[in-house]
Formats: C-alpha cells, sequence, structure tokens
C-alpha cells in the first residue's frame, strides 16, 4: 500500500483523484493548497505527490520548490496547462513527471508505478514459497524451476508486485507489450491459462492466488 499526497486547490479534484486510486493499492492524503500539504510532508512521510499547478497564494511550481529542499519523494505535475514550456519548468524545478487533465486513468497509473518502481526495487518477491527473481530471471517454487516465456515472466511478476490490483486485459497489454502493440485480449488470456498450468504442474496453489475477474481482468492475491 503506497501512500500519495494529493494537492489541488479544488476540492471535486482531489476527491476525482482518490475515487481513481483508493481501488489500486494506494492510500491518499488530500490537501486543498500548499500550506496544508506542507504541514502534511512535515508530519508524516509520502511514497509519491500529485501537485496542481494553478492553485491561488502559492503554486504548485512554488510548493515543488519548497518541497524539494526537505524531500526526495517523486512528485508528478497534475494540471490543466499543457503547454511545453510549463511541462519543462515543473522538470528543472524538481519534478519527475507530468501529467495533463482531462487525463487517462490508465495512464496516470501506469506513470505512478514507473516512479514507485524506480524508488522501491522489487526485484524478488515471495509468496508461500513461490519465488520471482527478476535479477535471476526466475520463477521457482520450492526450489523447483519453471519455465516461463519472457511474456510470462513479466506478467507475473507485475501481478505478484501488485497484489490486490485488478489489471484489465487492456492494461496488462500496454504493461507487457507496448503501448503500441496489436495484441489482442485473447492472446492474454492464453498466456493466463499456460502460466497456470505451468505453476499447478509443481505443486502451487496458483487457483488460491492468480484470480478471474470475470468480464474485467485479472489479479494476485496474497493468501497465507
Amino acid at each position: 500500500m503506497y501512500k500519495v499526497l494529493l494537492v489541488d486547490d479544488e476540492k471535486r479534484m482531489l476527491d476525482l483523484l482518490a475515487l481513481y486510486l483508493k481501488p489500486h493499492n494506494y492510500t491518499c492524503k488530500k490537501a486543498q493548497g500548499a500550506d496544508e500539504a506542507l504541514s502534511y510532508i512535515e508530519d508524516e512521510p509520502f511514497d509519491i505527490v500529485l501537485l496542481d499547478i494553478m492553485m491561488p497564494e502559492m503554486n504548485g511550481w512554488e510548493l515543488c520548490q519548497e518541497i524539494r529542499q526537505t524531500s526526495d519523494v517523486p512528485i508528478i505535475m497534475v494540471t490543466a496547462r499543457g503547454q511545453q514550456d510549463d511541462i519543462v519548468k515543473g522538470l528543472k524545478l524538481g519534478a519527475d513527471d507530468y501529467i495533463t487533465k482531462p487525463f487517462d486513468e490508465s495512464e496516470l497509473l501506469a506513470r505512478m508505478e514507473a516512479l514507485l518502481r524506480r524508488r522501491f526495487p522489487t526485484n524478488r518477491i515471495e509468496v508461500n514459497d513461490l519465488l520471482w527473481n527478476e535479477k535471476q530471471y526466475e520463477l521457482t517454487y520450492l526450489n523447483q524451476p519453471i519455465k516461463l516465456t519472457p511474456k510470462e515472466f513479466a506478467m507475473i511478476g507485475h501481478l505478484m508486485r501488485n497484489p490486490n490490483q485488478v489489471f484489465t486485459r487492456e492494461q496488462l497489454i500496454e504493461i507487457i507489450w507496448g503501448y503500441n502493440s496489436d495484441t489482442e485480449g485473447r492472446t492474454v488470456d492464453s498466456h493466463v491459462r499456460n502460466m497456470r498450468d505451468k505453476i499447478r504442474s509443481v505443486g502451487f496453489p496458483i487457483d488460491d492466488h492468480f484470480k478471474t475477474v470475470w468480464g474485467v481482468g485479472y489479479k494476485w492475491i496474497n493468501q497465507t
């Protein structure tokens, strides 16, 4: 569970962002303006900040500078301003990324995940003796190797890294195959079926963890 600080002078936008993020393993703290945001940052740590630019009194650029004096927390500028100069200015002042309103929910989630992966790299994930090891490019259960294709290995690693989060087939295609891929949903289903068969064959109870969310996609559950 990651902690996100949402900063915007519009309550409606804060509520909308929180609504987007809550189902995806994020805990959100809402700051309606720069002063409130700075007080929260002084009192508690955050994993990532979503920061609006156009705010009264202290704008997002100024707040970004203030945050950078004491913290290296990843900052994504979220704003209606999409001019190139604004993007460059935000990045030069210490922001890590930039997304403009109206934004696509899946794009925002992907940008947040990319920053968090760099901040909290996870090379090894173990669930009930099933070990996903990115550095050694291995998936093992009780030291038994499970041979997966590169796409299968990347997909199960992504799901294990983000437990309880539902990913649609379209999101998995973008993450595993790339934004410009012409891969179809049935290809994802085929990879999932093959993965389950391979992991089940070594005795791991894959069906207790790798769940189908009918009509939506897939998720991983860390059951004990």
